[in-house]
């Protein structure tokens, strides 16, 4: 597994050169100083070398770089190697990683992130979850954070969305008539956010969900979150001019949409991704690869357009919370790209001209860390 990702990032740097893009300087690392890793780019998460005591040594991929990167820091090897462990990580946001035990109970944990210490690591639990009538907790689709100190910062909320109907909303580090952590449990009534993301939009200062089909929007006040969400309609426009053979493509595969937003610019993006089915292994699981992926930019009245053109902004797309950066704050990255980063697929998609680039791998990890 490991030789298969320490090829991965080579291949990327050969899908650039394909498109005649700036590549960085080569550079294989061991054991960067925490104030050389403050100034890195975001990076995704790959594997960890086993070093003894079922801790690993952490492999990461700097995204503006074509080699990975071996850290000194360790890491519990069931985050990021171990399939049969009994820990289960479902989530990430702000470079907190959310894990699930058996024990029912939600931890954060900056595990996976490189900056962060090995030698204390912050692992917080949160209250048992509380199971809504006619809901379910145990199928947990994302975790959003309004920021990036839940352990410090009162006012900082963690949001969970179920598969499902349920919406739960938590203040680690905030006080409470029971001077403890506690749930705020929502209950959804339209289907069409069951099986949908939630993401925090720092403009607005509301998590946020985009419906099956990314028609419609529901809007939670971290402060007072209620059953009542405000709701915005989207209308796409400019929509692209499709063949018949990409819309037959398009049709054959499943498709997922994204709400995306860039702290640095204040733009809203929602995403329509389509992959489609390329093997079925032999435990029955099927491997799928991005076949087409498209980019609308939203306004404050919900006209999504349609784009090409993010500018200078690279997005990243994985299981963590998305988000978006400025490529000339880290040379290297190339503008106008979007990262992703699976379970079962790594790679990039450059919106003009349009060109995808992925493989697929197995990742237990798949998280983009800002």
């Amino acid at each position: 597994m490991s030789l298969l990702l320490r090829g991965l990032p080579s291949l990327i740097s050969l899908g650039k050169h394909v498109v005649s893009v700036r590549s960085s300087h080569v550079l294989h690392s061991r054991g960067f100083s925490t104030t050389f890793l403050l100034q890195t780019p975001p990076c995704e998460i790959l594997f960890a070398e086993p070093c003894g005591a079922d801790l690993g040594k952490l492999v990461v991929l700097n995204l503006n770089e074509p080699k990975c990167t071996d850290l000194e820091k360790k890491v519990p090897l069931e985050l990021v190697n171990d399939e049969d462990a009994k820990i289960t990580t479902i989530g990430a946001s702000h470079g907190w990683i959310a894990t699930l035990k058996e024990d029912g109970i939600l931890r954060l944990q900056d595990d996976l992130n490189p900056v962060a210490s090995d030698t204390y690591p912050k692992r917080i639990p949160l209250p048992p979850l509380v199971t809504l009538p006619h809901c379910q907790t145990k199928i947990i689709t994302n975790v959003s954070m309004s920021s990036s100190s839940p352990e410090d910062d009162e006012d900082c909320v963690v949001a969970v969305k179920f598969l499902g109907p349920q919406l739960s909303f938590c203040k680690p580090a905030g006080k409470s008539s029971s001077s403890k952590p506690e749930w705020t449990n929502i209950k959804i009534e339209n289907p069409c956010f069951f099986s949908s993301r939630v993401m925090f939009s720092e403009k607005d200062n509301m998590f946020r969900i985009l419906g099956d089909g990314g028609n419609l929007i529901g809007s939670w006040d971290p402060s007072n979150p209620s059953d009542d969400p405000k709701f915005q309609s989207v209308r796409f426009q400019n929509m692209p001019k499709l063949t018949k053979a990409k819309q037959n493509l398009m049709d054959m595969c499943c498709r997922s949409e994204h709400l995306v937003e860039s702290r640095p610019t204040g733009e809203t993006f929602l995403v329509k991704r389509f992959k489609k089915t390329i093997k079925i292994t032999k435990a029955g699981i099927a491997r799928m690869k991005t076949k087409v992926l498209m980019v609308f930019k939203i306004d404050e009245r919900g006209n999504a357009v349609y784009t090409q053109d993010m500018g200078d902004l690279v997005m990243f797309l994985s299981m963590s919370e998305p988000f978006c950066v400025p490529a000339t704050s880290f040379p290297g990255l190339s503008p106008n790209t979007v990262n992703l980063h699976d379970f079962d697929e790594s790679g990039f998609v450059f919106l003009k001209p349009s060109y995808i680039w992925s493989t697929s791998s197995h990742f237990l990890a798949p998280y983009h860390i800002p």
